[in-house]
């Protein structure tokens, strides 16, 4: 799997690292841009790509400032000094996470830097007010794999709803065709080989200030209103 696979803008990327006042280590799978090494060995928690309140009323700003403001930025916190310690700096954070799931002691690492990576993926993958359905490529790939984007929409439903527990529900490529999977706690398709395009978190912190118990409806709101189908075309490469 390439960089370019899964990828941001380069204009998107070199706003993260103006932004920080630091030269970033890119996330690999999320940036087409050469690994950069921090000058401090670490990550700068990437600013979201949209004001907190931009995907209310289906996102609240209250539920952006504690998930992303604190849940994110602990990931990243975390992460940091792990590396700090172990002396992982100049490497990407997928390369650290898909380590660290390998060994034996890195359930630590994994976990966190797993969950710095989903959770800025996830970031990306919202918008207020965009495209209600995928496009080109994308569009003829959903129509392959699933037969209709409707197809699509009640399959990443169901994944997502019956994920028992903490969780994501994703698309993903797997060769030439698209698949519905979803993962427990920090995993990510990313270990299985497969090219993630987008993902929905079912932690609960990710929709219980708004929906309390209903993450049907959260999940809804997610697919019909604030989905970026943009980027999840950019990920095909």
């Amino acid at each position: 799997m390439t960089a370019s696979q899964i990828s941001f803008s380069r204009r998107t990327f070199c706003k993260y690292a103006v932004s920080a006042g630091v030269a970033l280590a890119s996330f690999s799978a999320l940036s087409s841009v050469a690994t950069l090494a921090a000058e401090n060995g670490g990550f700068a928690l990437p600013p979201l790509p949209y004001a907190e309140d931009a995907l209310a009323p289906h996102i609240s700003a209250q539920t952006i400032s504690f998930h992303y403001g604190k849940h994110t930025k602990a990931y990243y916190d975390t992460v940091n000094k792990m590396i700090a310690e172990k002396g992982l700096a100049g490497l990407s954070l997928e390369k650290i996470f898909l380590d660290a799931a390998k060994s034996p002691d890195g359930a630590a690492l994994f976990n966190n830097a797993a969950q710095a990576f989903n959770h800025t993926f996830y970031w990306q993958g919202l918008t207020p007010g965009g495209a209600k359905a995928p496009s080109g490529k994308l569009a003829r790939l959903v129509e392959q794999s699933f037969g209709s984007f409707d197809a699509l929409k009640k399959e990443l439903t169901a994944a997502a709803v019956s994920q028992f527990g903490s969780g994501w529900a994703w698309l993903v490529r797997e060769g030439d065709a698209l698949k519905v999977v979803k993962t427990s706690n920090a995993e990510n398709p990313l270990q299985k080989q497969q090219t993630p395009l987008l993902t929905i978190d079912v932690w609960e912190h990710a929709y219980y200030l708004d929906y309390q118990n209903r993450r049907p409806d959260y999940v809804k709101a997610v697919l019909e209103n604030l989905v970026n189908w943009d980027i999840a075309a950019a990920h095909l490469g």
